[in-house]
């Protein structure tokens, strides 16, 4: 039987009883943590958020708190009256290890199925059953852990907001749908027939609209929403430090994050001391081979061009530049660890890597028959490479207009080579500001110079003049803050001229009627009177994964989603009733894929509800020669059927159909 909690009223946390508490009477309540019978007396640990405490059952002189304490199992929820005794052993892996708690009563609140996995801080169970029993996985130490270190973080940023002068404000979660660098998450509007919201991808017009209103600071703790393509470390839905300044320097705004990050940081016990270093953009490259790089390691990279001789360039098929770097202590690397770096190299889209071993009696390379002894040395000495050091060189297959493609090559194989070889301090926390970006990049799909930041991004003062003659060579007033080579947040000194902002549209080929549609209300805006401004946002899952120690930025949200963007515990997204879709006037329809058959015929898949490429593989046999055919990998949703058509032939045969599961390595072939 099961008690009801009535006017019973806590009066410790398990985990903040201590030997101070001995004699007093204590009412803690929780979940069975561990349960141990030794016969006449029963143990129980009882975990809550703030830890454990451990409590005993005496059969002899609290009998039926006894009994029923044989009842319960882990993760029962329960109530223990009793008194805080000193422990004849302390048990030092418990912060209440000083003491125990010995029953008088205990109340069983709740029973509980076996979970899918222990509730301890370190478990083996994969992230999706993780996800799919998250209000489980929440209740393990880290978790709380970490929700509790964000919310102290967004806590102390608030504080620190507010003693700068800045005023929060919130901004509409419903607005209309702008362009600013991926695709918006749109929401039907039932009332406005055939009209759409979209949730902000961030508040970037808003708070700039804000300081045309003269509120001078504003900051928010904002959700923002992105429906890009999935990597392992992006959520759909994402929150930031979001904060925009009237009349400001570019270092003012640098001061009011520097102080942020040295209070947050502090917040985790980390010291971190401003200013912040700079760097130019194409500095960084050229030295990092990454626009976030980390710089708690060496391992800089080195151009290595006069290395390579025109004959052996032709030889190399080298088209572009060479970056090198030296590996420390790599040069015990073995030929399959050398072609193993090759094909990541290749991989990365690399024309070649080039290695030269220095060991104590000399140097010996995988291109001196190319290059010549002399320019092997020369290699060595450009990279300041010692005996046991590798040096690795690389060009690029494709160059990228405006970049160092060879540079951007070694600076990932840098990155690879500076965490195998243990060469990463991670006790050290390295900012770095990065300034100087271009404002155009070369699109290689539209062939054209194209917007590298949202359009609104401030433009040099003196590269101005190169906007519509040279604009590869114009520099934008953004900015970047990395740490330990992640990018923490991306920001600008904005375009406050309606002029210039009307030059800018131009370069980038928007027409009048294209500006009113989806910038009117902003533009017109402008003409009131637009003070110089600017900001930046910080990703705040980022920042707290890097202080609490994680790798993964769903270890400190409370609801993660999956790489798939599919939240697994409310099986999210989902279908819809028709009748909602009605109200919406929505209607979906199928999704088909087509392709020629080896017959000389044509397959089409229907699929039901959706399908996406990858996955596991659909199969069948031809209706004309009766060949196994592989159909396609997906992973797909719902029904779905294969229709072969013959050659010439009018009407579809449909050949089968079968239910394809989410994540379809399940999916049954037809």
């Amino acid at each position: 039987m099961l008690d009801f909690l009535g006017n019973l009223k806590r009066t410790h946390y398990c985990g903040e009883l201590r030997a101070k508490d001995e004699g007093r009477d204590a009412v803690v309540m929780g979940w069975v943590h561990r349960r141990r019978d030794l016969g006449s007396l029963l143990f129980l640990d009882i975990r809550d958020r703030t830890g454990i405490v451990q409590v005993v059952f005496n059969k002899e002189t609290q009998a039926a708190a006894h009994a029923k304490a044989e009842q319960v199992r882990s993760e029962f929820v329960v109530a223990v009256e009793g008194k805080v005794v000193k422990r004849q052993k302390v048990n030092p892996e418990l912060a209440s290890g000083e003491i125990e708690l010995v029953a008088a009563k205990l109340h069983t609140l709740n029973n509980a199925k076996t979970p899918p996995f222990a509730i301890e801080d370190e478990i083996n169970a994969a992230e999706e059953t993780r996800l799919r029993f998250r209000y489980l996985d929440l209740r393990r130490p880290k978790p709380h852990r970490n929700l509790a270190l964000r919310h102290k973080i967004i806590l102390e940023i608030r504080k620190v907001m507010d003693e700068m002068g800045f005023v929060e404000v919130e901004t509409p979660m419903l607005t209309r749908s702008t362009p600013e660098g991926a695709r918006d998450y749109l929401v039907p509007s039932r009332i406005h027939h055939g009209q759409f919201y979209a949730l902000p991808q961030s508040p970037q017009i808003f708070k700039q609209i804000l300081m045309i209103s003269g509120l001078d600071r504003y900051f928010q703790i904002v959700k923002c929403f992105r429906d890009e393509d999935l990597r392992a470390d992006r959520q759909p839905e994402f929150t930031q430090l979001d904060l925009e300044m009237s009349f400001p320097r570019q270092e003012d705004i640098f001061h009011v994050i520097e102080t942020v990050m040295v209070r947050a940081c502090a917040v985790a016990a980390i010291k971190a001391e401003a200013p912040f270093p700079n760097m130019l953009y194409k500095d960084v490259i050229r030295k990092y081979g990454s626009d976030k790089p980390d710089m708690r390691f060496g391992m800089e990279l080195h151009e290595v061009m006069d290395c390579f001789s025109e004959e052996a360039k032709q030889k190399l098929q080298i088209e572009g530049s060479v970056f090198a770097f030296a590996a420390p202590g790599a040069a015990s690397y073995s030929r399959k660890q050398l072609d193993d770096l090759t094909e990541r190299a290749k991989a990365l889209k690399a024309r070649g890597a080039y290695f030269v071993k220095v060991t104590a009696e000399g140097l010996t390379s995988t291109v001196e028959k190319v290059i010549g002894a002399e320019n092997v040395k020369k290699l060595a000495e450009a990279c300041s490479a010692k005996p046991g050091d590798l040096v690795v060189a690389v060009s690029a297959k494709e160059q990228i207009k405006g970049t160092e493609a060879a540079a951007l090559i070694a600076g990932q194989l840098r990155l690879q080579l500076g965490e195998a070889l243990g060469a990463i301090d991670k006790s050290q926390w390295k900012f770095l500001w990065i300034t100087g970006f271009p404002l155009f990049e070369w699109s290689e799909t539209d062939k054209t110079w194209v917007s590298a930041q949202h359009p609104f991004t401030g433009i040099v003062d003196e590269d101005l003049d190169k906007l519509e003659s040279a604009p590869w060579e114009v520099r934008s007033k953004g900015y970047d803050l990395v740490l330990n080579g992640y990018e923490l947040g991306s920001g600008s000194i904005r375009i406050h001229r309606q002029d210039i902002q009307e030059r800018l549209f131009k370069a980038l080929g928007l027409t009048e009627e294209q500006l009113r549609r989806r910038f009117g209300f902003f533009l017109d805006a402008l003409t009131y009177g637009t003070p110089p401004h600017g900001g930046i946002a910080l990703g705040i899952d980022r920042v707290v994964m890097l202080l609490a120690g994680e790798k993964s930025i769903r270890e400190v949200i409370a609801f993660a989603k999956t790489t798939a963007a599919q939240d697994l515990m409310a099986d999210s997204p989902s279908e819809v009733d028709e009748e909602q879709l009605e109200q919406l006037h929505i209607h979906v329809t199928s999704h088909e894929w087509n392709f020629a058959c080896a017959c000389g015929g044509h397959w089409s898949i229907v699929f039901e509800k959706q399908y996406r490429k990858g996955g596991a593989e659909l199969s069948t046999s031809c209706p004309t020669t009766g060949n196994r055919v592989g159909l396609a990998r997906v992973d797909a949703s719902g029904n779905w059927k294969a229709r072969h058509k013959d050659r010439g032939a009018q009407e579809w045969i449909v050949v089968d159909h079968s239910e394809a599961e989410a994540s379809a390595p399940k999916a049954q072939p037809i």
